[in-house]
């Protein structure tokens, strides 16, 4: 166990010293193998993962969700989500920031991604509040917030990467992330309109949109709605009568929406063969950062599992008989800590490893701390001081400075720490769509 905990420090320190979190991981993973086995184990070891990883089938549902992301931000799909969004909510004292929030929770409904969703969502939503006198901090902040949902709303890649590190279904892990990502959408309005309670030049009220106008707008999300039916129905046997009788697995479902978001960019002219390219070989500089850190995260914990650091964890909560519910406590804290020094997916990668078997043993649900753990990696998203969607929007918005985004989402990660708590105390607000299944 001691050994264990060298090597978690030992990642920490190169991680802060600017090395990348895959190189950091396998190269602790390796060393410290190497030293409780042999060099020749160490190196086969290593060997046999990247082959392993590269050859798993299961993977291959990543690139594919990438890809359907990159085909719908290319689509123009945000614009109608925002813009029915804003038909409904937007008459309301900080309404144009509430229907930032709903679209961005729409649009990580078919994207899968938080930096997407901020990226993407920035440069829609940004120059109209601007228009409309909204102050810049409220503006970025319900951006960066609304973001974080592209990680926890299915399909989600983060969620995929879980499932297959833990062995959980990544099925159940999807249906389970409906109701946490819906409470999360209704705290962000909360923390909206506590915002322009509080300071309400921060989110002038605009002109309610006639009724005709709200319907017309509706009807230009088809292509959401479609691609959602088709990814998440296609999972849950939607299509599973006569005489389709097709249900398609968590790959399958990638693929079918992949094509279904090329087809609806196709459809809107809105996707050139210089486009196609780029989106290709994104998805191919994405997907092989995304690989080499999960590499590096099997290399590190095929050594904690050696060096007995879980092992020793659970021999330490039975000798000093602590309660379940504390221990949580105490990961949930660690993480809270991790979340302002370490991105969301490194964060994962590194801590999963070690406290899933002590929270499996403790007799916790895989599917419920899957969904508390990304909850808790949403929060380090817009955290100082790492905060990566916060510094996604300093990047698109430029003239906005970070600490004027953190200041101002200050009321955004408090609401997720409510419903983290929330979720915690009430673990059927989670297990309760998987247990239907």
């Amino acid at each position: 166990m001691f050994e264990g905990l060298i090597g978690f420090v030992a990642v920490l320190a190169l991680v802060l010293l600017r090395l990348p979190i895959a190189f950091a991981m396998g190269f602790v993973g390796m060393i410290g193998f190497m030293i409780d086995s042999n060099f020749r184990a160490s190196i086969s070891m290593v060997a046999r993962l990247i082959i392993d990883t590269s050859q798993n089938y299961g993977l291959s549902v990543v690139p594919l969700f990438i890809l359907m992301g990159l085909f719908v931000n290319k689509a123009g799909i945000s614009r109608e989500l925002y813009a029915a969004s804003n038909a409904f909510l937007g008459h309301l004292r900080g309404g144009l920031a509430m229907a930032t929030i709903v679209a961005c929770g729409g649009f990580a409904a078919i994207s899968g991604s938080s930096l997407a969703t901020a990226a993407t969502m920035s440069k829609v939503a940004m120059p109209e509040m601007r228009r409309h006198g909204y102050a810049d901090g409220l503006a970025t902040a319900s951006i960066a917030a609304g973001g974080t949902l592209g990680i926890l709303i299915p399909p989600s890649v983060i969620l995929v990467i879980y499932g297959l590190l833990t062995e959980t279904s990544i099925g159940q892990l999807f249906i389970a992330g409906i109701i946490p990502g819906a409470l999360g959408i209704v705290f962000y309005l909360g923390a909206v309109r506590f915002s322009v309670w509080r300071k309400p030049e921060s989110g002038p009220a605009g002109p309610r949109t006639p009724l005709p106008a709200r319907l017309k707008s509706l009807r230009e999300v088809w292509a959401v709605l479609l691609l959602f039916f088709l990814v998440i129905g296609g999972l849950y046997g939607v299509f599973d009568v006569a005489p389709l009788n097709l249900t398609f697995s968590p790959t399958e479902a990638a693929g079918m929406g992949a094509m279904g978001a090329f087809l609806i960019a196709l459809a809107r002219r809105r996707l050139s063969f210089a486009d196609t390219v780029e989106v290709l070989v994104e998805t191919s500089k994405t997907t092989a950062s995304l690989f080499a850190v999960l590499i590096g995260a099997w290399i590190f914990s095929n050594f904690v599992n050696v060096a007995g650091l879980p092992q020793g964890l659970s021999e330490l909560v039975t000798t000093y008989n602590l309660a379940p519910w504390a221990v949580m406590a105490l990961i949930m804290l660690i993480y809270i800590v991790l979340g302002c020094v370490f991105e969301s997916l490194s964060m994962l990668l590194l801590t999963v490893p070690i406290f899933f078997p002590v929270v499996t043993g403790l007799g916790f649900d895989p599917v419920w701390f899957g969904i508390v753990v990304v909850v808790v990696v949403e929060i380090s998203l817009i955290t100082p001081p790492v905060g990566l969607n916060v510094f996604v929007l300093k990047g698109v918005v430029g003239d906005v400075s970070t600490g004027t985004i953190f200041r101002a989402v200050t009321p955004f990660w408090m609401a997720d720490i409510v419903r983290l708590l929330l979720l915690l105390a009430l673990p059927g607000l989670v297990l309760f769509l998987p247990s239907q299944m």
